[in-house]
């Protein structure tokens, strides 16, 4: 199908384009910015007055929950939340059940995907057989089977031995390793940030030092190995410090942080509402101004949704029992505009710039063609009103998970039309 879409505000941070531009596809790819090449006849026009044309979404971190959780969700809600929430490409963590430890089960979780017609799905594989920090899998055949990555997702590697011995290998075969930091035994048991707050209502806490402490033991093993890690979630004031002071020393990492953490802070906990049950935990409002700023200096790298879909059995229930998770597919766009607007100064282009740090840098994270319109790229584009303002419901949520501490909350950016590979997969009415 040709594809014209045309009166919309094209932004691009890949290529510094932000106007008033037409955009044309053919045969799944872009094929004019501007102006149409020659020849060219539409089969269908899109009118995109009052609407941002922008790079289909690129979101680190979706659990889709298959293989083996498929009662908290199915690959075909969080295929359709992601088409909702304009996420074109996600990566998807190896914490399955079996565990993506196996190329079999790599293969069939792609093959799965691809069946649906929605968004890309590049899987991560288990750094270690079953994640359990002994053994490590057969990296070559994973990557062959489609994996871009290896990690633990929440599983630590208790021995350091066999983490230094994962990045040797890793770096021999120039992969790269996803990391979350924390220490497994300062942040074991905790549920929320160590503070006041936690003291107040009696939580058990994670200090940030769980994630500064972890934080040094990777940067000694990618001293040492020359391994690329990408580092995930980052929480805390402390933690941003340090990954600031090893970007400048030149080591070969990046980093992330959840939506969520954006804009929450411990206090959000509330009187124990299992909603803000998060891991990492919420933490003080310098940590979450930390992480403002980080991403205003580049030093994050990218925003993920880190969306992990929770059912009602497991998160309705005292906050210390819940399982921590919430959904953030369908969120992503609008809590990532809602840092511009709060954060970055008109002039400074705040559209663009929350716009690269889910498109263009999160595509550079993850080693993707995605988050571009270049001529020539996979037409995947996210069409949105960044003026509606919408409310955050749980029958509205296409996601099979309906928790997250946004509910109730009114929020800006709506999608109206999710383009995959230039077919049509998602419009709203």
């Amino acid at each position: 199908m040709k594809l014209h879409i045309k009166n919309g505000r094209l932004i691009d941070p890949a290529n510094n384009i932000d106007a008033q531009q037409d955009l044309y596809i053919a045969a799944g790819k872009i094929v004019g910015v501007g102006s149409a090449p020659a020849d060219f006849s539409a089969n269908k026009t899109i009118d995109a007055s009052g609407l941002v044309v922008a790079p289909g979404l690129v979101d680190l971190s979706v659990r889709l929950r298959e293989p083996g959780y498929e009662y908290k969700a199915t690959l075909e809600s969080e295929m359709q939340a992601a088409m909702q929430g304009g996420v074109t490409s996600l990566v998807c963590p190896p914490d399955t059940d079996p565990v993506l430890d196996e190329p079999g089960l790599v293969e069939m979780l792609k093959h799965r995907a691809k069946s649906l017609n929605q968004a890309h799905v590049y899987p991560l594989g288990a750094l270690t057989v079953g994640l359990k920090g002994k053994e490590l899998t057969e990296m070559a055949e994973l990557t062959d089977a489609g994996c871009i990555g290896f990690a633990q997702a929440e599983e630590p590697i208790l021995d350091t031995t066999v983490l230094l011995r994962a990045m040797q290998y890793a770096r021999t075969f120039d992969y790269t390793v996803w990391l979350r930091p924390q220490d497994p035994y300062l942040g074991h048991g905790g549920i929320a940030h160590s503070g006041a707050v936690a003291s107040r209502l009696g939580l058990s806490g994670v200090p940030t030092m769980a994630e500064t402490i972890r934080l040094q033991t990777i940067f000694e093993l990618v001293r040492a190995t020359g391994a690329r890690v990408h580092l995930c979630r980052i929480s805390s004031a402390p933690g941003l410090e340090l990954i600031r002071a090893a970007k400048k020393e030149g080591l070969p990492i990046t980093c992330d942080v959840g939506a969520h953490h954006i804009h929450m802070t411990d206090v959000d906990i509330g009187f124990f509402d299992s909603n803000a049950r998060m891991t990492p935990p919420f933490r003080s409002q310098r940590d979450r101004d930390a992480i403002r700023q980080a991403l205003l200096d580049g030093t994050v790298d990218a925003i993920c949704s880190d969306h992990t879909p929770v059912d009602d059995d497991e998160k309705l229930l005292p906050f210390g029992e819940a399982t921590p998770g919430a959904t953030g597919l369908e969120l992503l766009l609008s809590l990532a505009l809602k840092w511009a607007d709060e954060c970055v100064a008109p002039e400074q282009q705040g559209l663009s710039r929350a716009l690269a740090k889910i498109t263009t840098d999160a595509a550079r994270v993850a080693g993707l063609p995605a988050g571009q319109l270049t001529i020539g790229s996979v037409a995947d584009i996210c069409l949105f009103d960044p003026a509606v303002r919408w409310k955050v419901e749980a029958k509205e949520l296409a996601s099979q998970g309906k928790h997250t501490p946004f509910l109730g909350y009114e929020l800006c950016g709506r999608v109206k039309t999710t383009i995959v590979a230039g077919h049509i997969a998602f419009e709203r009415a």
